[in-house]
């Protein structure tokens, strides 16, 4: 948990960061600042450079120029990833190996263990986790039995069980049915509520909009938009998509944006 004197400050600092995806430029020289309690949603066309951006940042993607600083450290001397849970875009819980939902949230534990040995208040945090997505009465379940949506949880509850100060997630939302959804957005409401930043990439805001502070939009590898997310919507709204506001209602005309990926 922070404390009041580390209020406000950077948890992420993009500084002219610039990468590159074999030959093709991705990222041109973006100013990213996420600060200690922020939630901070990424927004943008496909190809506009929000994944490429999360995976910088986890240090899956080099920059190619400029500079990243985690927790108030340069991307090359930090060491301490267990403050960070990482979410990557939809994937399957354990590729088909043979998990229990349990056995896969544990593993989110590990960087946090001596030996790869959970203690006593590691099990109490995989549990906690479990209990926070709703999967707690699925823990002995095989992971290939479940739905997309509760595949989902259990990948949050990965990244939960860490107990990180930063959660970066990729699409939280994307394929997943609408009872997950609620349950996500809950569980992120808690987090939020005990102090977590959180960084996320949204093809919609969705039931996460009320928690979302600010908006970053992204076109061709440069941020159009750093702001509130109606204004983000309003303002850098692309053509060749429908999305219709959640507080526009079923019956409303949508509206016409880019910010679907």
């Amino acid at each position: 948990m922070a404390s009041r004197a580390d209020e406000g400050q950077p948890v992420i600092s993009l500084r002219e960061a610039s990468a590159s995806l074999g030959s093709r430029p991705v990222l041109r020289k973006i100013e990213l600042t996420v600060r200690r309690g922020e939630v901070v949603a990424l927004l943008g066309a496909n190809g506009s450079g929000k994944s490429t951006a999360i995976r910088a940042v986890v240090g899956q993607v080099p920059l190619t120029g400029g500079e990243l600083e985690l927790f108030g450290t340069p991307l090359g001397r930090f060491r301490d990833w267990a403050r960070i849970g990482y979410l990557p875009q939809r994937t399957t819980a354990a590729s088909g190996v043979p998990a229990t939902v349990r056995e896969v949230v544990s593993a989110g534990r590990l960087a946090r263990t001596k030996l790869g040995l959970l203690r006593k208040a590691d099990r109490a945090s995989v549990e906690r986790a479990l209990e926070l997505v709703g999967m707690a009465d699925r823990a002995k379940d095989s992971v290939n039995a479940l739905s997309g949506g509760q595949h989902q949880r259990v990948l949050i509850a990965r990244a939960l069980a860490a107990e990180p100060d930063l959660l970066i997630l990729d699409e939280p939302m994307a394929g997943v049915d609408h009872t997950s959804q609620e349950v996500l957005a809950d569980t992120l409401r808690e987090q939020v509520g005990a102090g977590t930043t959180v960084l996320l990439v949204l093809h919609e805001l969705g039931p996460l909009e009320p928690l979302i502070d600010r908006a970053v939009v992204l076109r061709d590898g440069c941020v159009v938009h750093d702001g509130t997310p109606p204004e983000a919507v309003g303002q850098h709204a692309l053509p060749g998509h429908d999305h219709v506001h959640p507080h526009t209602g079923a019956n409303a005309e949508p509206i016409r944006t880019g910010l679907l990926t």
